[in-house]
């Protein structure tokens, strides 16, 4: 440290300022005065590269007077520099027609810049054979603004091979938007299959990502935003985000978006509404809804619909939507509807869907079918899968299966159930276990179990084991069962029980039997009811068996009438007899209807 003070205070350490900065560019103005004079001197001598030069150095200030006499005595003296010079000046004045003039002799004596100039003077005015004749001279000289240009004709004529031959020569020589645009066009023939691809794709989509690459490493904005968006679905969220990050500072308001969620997923809520806001402000309706719902989860209801109707205002369809969702929430229905109605008629289906919904709650059928098709024709997996349920309820069950197995192809749970059911009132049990499986595996509880019967019943049964033999593991329809049980469906927990049951574990089976009880099940309820009487618990077993009995089990009210009669209390268990008689079944009915009688005449007696 001593050291460096030391050199500080002795001013032999060097250090940059403005001043240093400004003396630069003092001297960088004075080399090129010295040079404009010298270049000056050599042209009054009848030099005409200094001629060229001076021209073109007084061309770039903009002294248009002061460099044409020197352009045009170097054309004269046959200097092409000059001469495609002069074509630029007199291009910048507004004389187009001699400016062509001068770029042909140019071009003729082969200069690729005239070449290239000449080619866009003749598209400019749409003699497309002349300009794609001079700018091929140009590419074909390796100029490259020529070659972007000769692309970009050729992509414009459909000639696409000859387009991306041209665009990716500019590329290669470093022109930044003929690589951005070489990337485009790989990506989309690669058509963005990242999974299931053949290997041209995974080639293209390789390829798309390095020019992508190249282009966003030269500052072009567009290219590091899809860049990103490549890294982000890769799972590369650290690059991912340093080039969002990038491109947003260069103003590309979809990075700033872009960006705000990935911090948001990351879980920075605060620098996300930061990027969010910035992309807003730049007119991203994307961005203003994510933070209109920001708003609306923190409660602050009138900030969030400022913001989406500012994602309105951008053209942003979304908005709508959910300022329909938000007056729906807070009960403003007729507001709800007319907001819904807004983005529905600009096509949004999901708010066609819920429109539709909006108005069958309303009574509303004949209104909610429209929009509930529109929705559904749209995409909308909901919307198919409610217009089954709309023509189920009129009966319409060919109509309302349609719609099913629309939805169910799209991947809908619940509608894969519904096909699933209705091949299985077909009688076709093999199209109703595909569908069934796809509902089951999708979390349907129903499913689960339904296909857990449709195995039961195709079970062989289970053979006679010896003493010592080990059990047989669990089959697969024992495995939905339990996985329909757990998920809390009561029959299922039931079956569980039972199966427990059989093989012996008492506690397992109580377990499953109370669980379903407890949720209302009957025949849970009876079942727990026999099992405790096995195990001597008979007073608690009278207390299920009459909370199944209550609930309408015959075969319970017909227990309690046998441990009443048991117990002497005849006239309760007449009571019960009575009940079991009218809840049956038959069988039931008909032994209740005995004992019911034998106690009538036992109290007569």
């Amino acid at each position: 440290m001593g050291d460096m003070a030391n050199l500080f205070e002795t001013g032999r350490f060097a250090q940059p300022s403005d001043q240093d900065e400004a003396a630069d560019e003092a001297q960088e103005a004075a080399d090129e005065a010295a040079e404009e004079v010298r270049r000056r001197l050599a042209a009054e001598a009848g030099d005409v590269e200094a001629m060229s030069v001076l021209g073109a150095m007084l061309l770039r200030r903009g002294d248009f007077d002061g460099a044409e006499s020197h352009l045009r005595a170097a054309t004269a003296a046959g200097d092409r520099a000059a001469a495609n010079n002069l074509g630029v000046l007199l291009h910048q004045r507004g004389y187009a027609d001699e400016a062509s003039g001068w770029w042909r002799i140019a071009a003729v004596a082969g200069s690729a810049p005239a070449a290239h100039a000449l080619g866009r003077h003749f598209r400019e005015r749409g003699d497309e054979p002349a300009a794609e004749y001079w700018l091929r001279q140009a590419a074909e000289q390796g100029h490259v603004l020529g070659a972007y240009a000769l692309a970009d004709l050729l992509e414009h004529r459909g000639d696409e091979a000859g387009a991306r031959r041209w665009m990716r020569a500019a590329a290669e020589r470093g022109h930044r938007e003929a690589a951005y645009r070489l990337a485009r066009t790989l990506d989309r023939n690669a058509g963005h299959r990242r999974d299931g691809r053949d290997e041209g794709d995974t080639e293209a989509a390789d390829e798309a990502e390095q020019w992508y690459r190249q282009a966003a490493a030269r500052g072009h904005r567009r290219a590091a935003l899809h860049l990103g968006t490549i890294l982000e679905k890769r799972g590369e969220l650290k690059e991912a985000g340093r080039w969002y990050l990038t491109s947003a500072k260069d103003g590309e308001a979809r990075a700033a978006c872009a960006l705000g969620f990935l911090l948001r997923d990351a879980g920075d809520t605060e620098s996300a509404a930061v990027w969010w806001l910035r992309a807003a402000q730049d007119g991203d309706g994307n961005a203003a809804n994510a933070l209109g719902a920001l708003h609306a989860e923190r409660g602050e209801t009138q900030t969030a619909e400022r913001w989406y109707r500012a994602a309105m205002d951008a053209g942003d369809d979304n908005g709508a939507y959910n300022l329909g969702l938000l007056c729906a929430d807070q009960g403003r229905t007729t507001q709800a509807e007319q907001w819904y109605r807004r983005a529905a008629y600009a096509g949004h289906r999901e708010a066609s869907n819920a429109l539709a919904i909006l108005l069958l709650r309303s009574g509303d059928e004949t209104g909610a079918e429209p929009w509930f098709s529109k929705a559904a024709e749209a995409g909308s997996v909901d919307a198919a899968f409610n217009l089954g349920i709309l023509h189920a309820g009129r009966g319409e069950e060919r109509a309302a299966l349609r719609w099913y197995e629309r939805a169910a192809s799209a991947g809908h749970t619940e509608a894969a159930l519904q096909v699933g059911m209705a091949r299985l009132r077909d009688g076709d049990e093999r199209e109703a276990e595909r569908f069934l499986r796809c509902a089951a595996g999708g979390g349907s509880a129903e499913a689960a179990y339904r296909l857990a019967t449709v195995l039961d019943a195709r079970r062989p049964p289970a053979p006679e084991h010896e003493l010592g033999e080990p059990a047989h593991e669990k089959s697969e329809c024992e495995e939905w069962y339990e996985r329909a049980a757990s998920q809390g469906h009561r029959r299922a927990q039931v079956r569980v029980g039972m199966m427990a049951a059989a093989r012996g574990d008492v506690v397992e089976a109580a377990r499953w039997y109370r669980e379903a009880a407890e949720a209302g099940s009957r025949n849970g309820a009876f079942n727990l009811g026999l099992l405790l009487a096995r195990e001597g618990s008979e007073p608690e077993a009278v207390v299920w068996w009459r909370r199944a009995a209550d609930a309408g089990h015959g075969r319970a009210a017909l227990r309690l009438a046998l441990v009443c009669a048991r117990r002497g209390e005849l006239a309760e268990g007449q009571r019960w007899a009575d009940l079991a008689v009218s809840l049956g079944p038959r069988e039931v009915g008909e032994r209740a209807a005995r004992l019911r009688d034998a106690l009538r005449q036992e109290l007569s007696a």
